[in-house]
């Protein structure tokens, strides 16, 4: 499976079926479909903007295989056409309302996230002879842990701007915190020292489009 996410599950945790009946109800919205509710069309947008889907039609085609509802493509066209924006705009206040300390606590999350990234910043290449990038261009790179709670950065390490994210990550680890990266951070190796570690590091990492998951079946009697 392309780009795995658990998002559409985080979504459904986050917001109940009561708690989406009653958001409906707030704006008078009968969901009379049913195959195609609202519930449905919400795990069809999230798969999109995880996965990058191209259309409507497109999303019809994979949607199974990422475990959505099998619906058409001109279905999903019409009921997100009744759906009112406000709707969506109202679940998302929901959502983010509770991501705050107090969830934290109730889910009993020990430790606090930290977001790393890396971001390029290029001159001319006469400016910095030393730190070639593209063409004509010049760079160094800055690669940033960042915590949510303090609202600033935790770490920074400088590299010229073609030093490649993942090795530079294993610098910006930090056992008292959870680590959130995209998947330029991601290696086989590195997760399975995370896993093994006696002292683990906890973490949130996107796959590569090259990695493959295996889930194991029982067998039917």
């Amino acid at each position: 499976m392309n780009k795995n996410t658990t998002s559409p599950h985080l979504i459904q945790n986050f917001l109940s079926e009561a708690e989406l009946q009653a958001i409906l109800a707030e704006f008078g919205f009968v969901d009379t479909a049913r195959k195609c509710t609202v519930s449905t069309l919400i795990s069809y947008l999230i798969g999109a903007a995880t996965n990058e889907w191209k259309s409507l039609r497109h999303a019809a085609d994979v949607g199974p295989s990422v475990g959505l509802v099998s619906i058409d493509h001109s279905s999903l066209s019409k009921h997100m056409k009744a759906l009112n924006y406000a709707i969506m705009k109202r679940i998302f206040e929901v959502i983010v309302g509770k991501l705050n300390r107090a969830t934290r606590r109730t889910l009993k999350m020990k430790k606090i996230p930290m977001a790393v990234d890396s971001t390029t910043v290029t001159v001319g290449k006469t400016r910095l002879p030393w730190a070639v990038y593209h063409g004509e261009r010049a760079g160094i790179k800055l690669h940033v842990s960042f915590t949510n709670e303090t609202a600033m950065p935790l770490q920074v390490v400088e590299t010229t701007g073609l030093k490649h994210d993942g090795p530079v990550g294993t610098c910006l680890e930090d056992k008292r915190f959870i680590f959130i990266g995209d998947r330029a951070y991601f290696s086989i190796e590195k997760v399975d020292r995370y896993v093994t570690e006696k002292e683990k590091q906890h973490f949130v990492i996107r796959l590569k489009e090259n990695i493959q998951l295996n889930r194991k079946k029982a067998l039917k009697g």
